[in-house]
């Protein structure tokens, strides 16, 4: 009989981040509010991140638990620096980076979109990624978690949406080959890919009838995701459950790749 797998007295929680120290770009609405409140009410101490001081503040207004508040531009490295260095002097280190800044252009062709459109949007969404996991990787000890926000459209794009899938595309290159550097230092590095949700982002195409019924109808489960859908996927990824899980792409879409 083959030699058994001993079981230790002890599993890690999945989703469990309490006491976590948790830096959230984009926090100043949508997606990025939505996981200011779930790691808060998790029991986390957030850091918010975005452009509007004020928009920061509402939510750190709204939040559960304790929040630290830094505007500015995730394009500027200094800037990242800056926010690393700031959460370990309010919170004595980084657990968690969630490199979650994103934009998305107005669609269009490729002859119709500027260049100087293109370059903001791998400016913000790749760039302004790297600059954040860049200034994480320093202050990160052993268990430090990077978690990227991509999308299923970096694997199934869209036609007008080229650089935005471009983009989202590349985060997944950039996670693996950060999850190749990082691992020895016991820092994790994954993207989670939202499908369609109810979001700002999304605003566009669920108020065109023709495209909302397209989104749907290429989504297995046929609706749109809700916030209670997303958050755990970065909660578990976060948490001491995902110790082994690095390199990856957890995709949450209600089956939108599937069909």
């Amino acid at each position: 009989m083959a030699e058994q797998i001993e079981i230790p007295a002890s599993f890690p929680r999945g989703g469990d981040v309490t006491g976590k120290r948790v830096v959230i770009t984009g926090a100043g609405r949508g997606l990025g509010r939505l996981l200011a409140h779930a790691f808060s009410l998790g029991g986390a101490r957030v850091t918010l991140v975005a452009r509007t001081e004020k928009d920061l503040k509402a939510v750190a207004e709204e939040l559960a638990g304790p929040a630290l508040v830094c505007s500015g531009d995730v394009t500027d490295a200094d800037f990242n620096e800056a926010v690393a260095d700031a959460t370990v002097t309010e919170w004595g280190g980084v657990d968690v980076w969630i490199c979650n800044a994103g934009i998305s252009p107005v669609v269009a062709g490729p002859r119709q979109t500027d260049p100087s459109v293109w370059r903001k949007v791998i400016e913000v969404n790749l760039t302004g990624a790297f600059l954040g996991a860049r200034a994480a990787a320093r202050v990160m000890r052993d268990g430090g978690r990077l978690i990227f926000t991509g999308s299923v459209l970096g694997e199934r794009p869209r036609g007008g949406l080229a650089a935005y899938s471009a983009s989202k595309a590349g985060l997944v290159g950039l996670a693996k080959g950060l999850a190749l550097d990082l691992a020895t230092a016991g820092v994790t590095v994954n993207v989670v890919a939202p499908g369609w949700f109810d979001s700002p982002l999304a605003d566009g195409w669920k108020r065109n009838a023709e495209l909302a019924a397209a989104v749907v109808g290429h989504t297995a489960q046929q609706r749109w995701g809700d916030a209670t859908d997303l958050a755990g996927a970065y909660q578990f990824l976060a948490s001491d459950a995902a110790a082994f899980v690095t390199g990856t792409v957890l995709t949450v879409d209600g089956g939108y790749l599937l069909v």
